[in-house]
């Protein structure tokens, strides 16, 4: 049985290329999941090194899509534009909420919600930044090896427009899932209730 007590909120973007069936990915280049594409917002306030991006959220394993933390005072929407913008110098016209994961970790009470949206529409030319380098995948050519264990379990069905709500426990390695629980809904929620936590 998963203890958790508390929950911190994370955005996670994804850039589609619908036409062309690409999405935009960042290697992180520095700090937790350097040199890995990075497709989660993972900060945590466990002592060991945990799955985070920071500020550019997501796992030590570092392809992903661009996310993090909240700043004092703003929503989890306008993190997720803001995130966005710092991170490949791309500015939304579009921001679709496909999803939410929550993350759990072995002996840690709080859970990491990361908020999941999708994006088509921008303005800008995805640009290398100090922090993250994007870099345009096939649909069939993602890089899961280079991600976190769980995304290749609910990613593919982001690309395929529909929407999820995630559960996933990590072992103290922060690699290994315990647990999970993946659901296809309707519409993604506000927020996840805690007190419908399956694990």
């Amino acid at each position: 049985m998963v203890s958790v007590n508390s929950k911190k909120p994370f955005t996670l973007v994804f850039t589609l290329d619908q036409q062309n069936n690409k999405i935009l990915l960042g290697m992180k280049k520095r700090g937790f999941g350097m040199n890995k594409f990075n497709g989660k917002p993972r900060c945590h306030s466990f002592k060991a090194p945990i799955p985070v991006v920071m500020d550019s959220l997501y796992y030590p394993y570092s392809n992903v899509g661009f996310g993090g933390k909240l700043e004092p005072g703003e929503s989890v929407l306008q993190a997720a534009y803001r995130e966005l913008t710092e991170e490949a110098m791309i500015e939304a016209h579009n921001m679709e909420k496909v999803g939410i994961n929550l993350f759990t970790f072995e002996n840690d009470p709080v859970a990491l919600e990361v908020h999941v949206y999708v994006v088509t529409q921008f303005s800008g030319i995805p640009t290398e930044t100090e922090e993250m380098r994007p870099e345009w995948f096939d649909y069939s050519k993602i890089p899961y090896q280079q991600m976190w264990s769980d995304d290749e379990q609910w990613l593919p069905h982001v690309l395929d427009g529909k929407f999820f709500l995630g559960e996933y426990h990590f072992a103290k390695d922060q690699k290994t899932i315990l647990g999970e629980k993946l659901s296809l809904v309707s519409n993604p929620p506000l927020e996840f209730d805690l007190s419908q936590l399956c694990m």
